[in-house]
């Protein structure tokens, strides 16, 4: 599959971050493949956890070499020890023993999300052979929110005619009630500003501005107002964060439509960053646009930690890898 202009352009821009990822599924040969090019291409420095021997031997069987990759085996670590000790010190008030801190240390999700905790990498990508759970459970209770007291959500980079746009949350919040959904759309409206786009942001709904009815519509305009409210704090003062809703897809993405429907808006008609009322809706609508609307899908990208530990599908290409790769890198501080 061949990346389109956007993708590339992100390559560039990561490379000049010079940042390490880690990968804990050094046994799929899809993740290989994926460090390889990385790698190769010197967009970032990689570490690999899993069996030194195999992975040396896989390297070496496609001729690559291993020029920017550190190899890792968790279990003969000379810092599990200081690992275990840091889950212990992070966990022990929820009831996590010594003993656990060090049975759950050496699980390859947590060993690698400790590395970033402590310093000896930026950011993780896993989930080629991991639920999203196993993913994102270590984030959650190690990397933690960026801001008290809000939740972290997860956002697709969907890229369509070399366009990006940002869809959340399709991986994490079930439903929303109304502050978690404004929280949401903030989060993502600042994820598309860290890729280098503005953020018109639309809360999506099956209605524009009440020719619906619902306690689903009521949901999204309570939790546009909120997020409206947020904006005008000193945190979001001198972003381009530009936010509406409710508003229909069709008024969010199509001007002529948003003309009839929502003329006086300012997002209707241009929104790039798209707020799903519920998980489903958004898991839903990301796979259509990737399986019907042959768009290009990076993600789960998770938003609102303080370090960027992300998501993939369990059937993702190389490509996708590599892909999810560089929004990785991008996310770092």
């Amino acid at each position: 599959m061949p990346y389109s202009k956007y993708i590339l352009g992100l390559k560039d821009k990561a490379r000049l971050k010079n940042k390490t990822i880690v990968l804990p599924e050094g046994e799929d040969a899809r993740v290989l493949e994926a460090a390889h090019i990385i790698a190769a291409d010197n967009i970032a420095k990689l570490i690999i956890l899993g069996n030194k021997e195999q992975i040396q031997s896989f390297f070496a069987e496609h001729n690559w070499p291993l020029d920017g990759i550190e190899i890792v085996e968790p279990e003969t670590s000379p810092h599990l020890g200081e690992y275990t000790k840091l889950l212990y010190e992070l966990r022990k008030d929820k009831g996590l023993s010594q003993e656990d801190a060090a049975k759950l240390a050496l699980n390859y999700n947590y060993f690698g999300t400790l590395m970033i905790k402590s310093g000896h990498a930026d950011g993780m990508v896993s989930g080629a052979n991991h639920s999203t759970a196993d993913t994102v459970r270590p984030a959650l209770q190690i990397i933690k929110s960026a801001k008290k007291g809000r939740m972290a959500s997860s956002c697709f980079i969907i890229v369509s005619h070399d366009k990006p746009y940002f869809l959340s949350d399709c991986a994490i919040v079930i439903n929303p009630n109304e502050r978690e959904l404004a929280d949401i759309a903030l989060d993502a409206a600042e994820t598309a500003l860290k890729f280098g786009e503005e953020a018109r942001v639309a809360l999506l709904s099956y209605s524009t501005y009440g020719s619906g009815k619902g306690d689903a519509v009521d949901k999204v305009r309570h939790a546009a107002a909120l997020a409206n409210a947020d904006l005008q704090s000193p945190e979001y003062q001198g972003l381009n964060i530009k936010l509406d809703g409710e508003l229909q897809a069709d008024a969010a993405l199509d001007k002529v439509v948003a003309a009839k429907k929502a003329p006086a808006s300012d997002v209707a008609g241009s929104a790039n960053v798209l707020i799903f009322p519920t998980l489903e809706a958004g898991n839903i609508g990301y796979k259509l646009l990737q399986r019907l609307g042959g768009c290009e899908a990076y993600g789960p990208l998770l938003q609102g930690l303080n370090a960027p530990v992300n998501d993939l599908s369990r059937g993702a290409l190389v490509e996708d890898i590599v892909g999810v790769i560089i929004c990785t890198i991008l996310q770092t501080k």
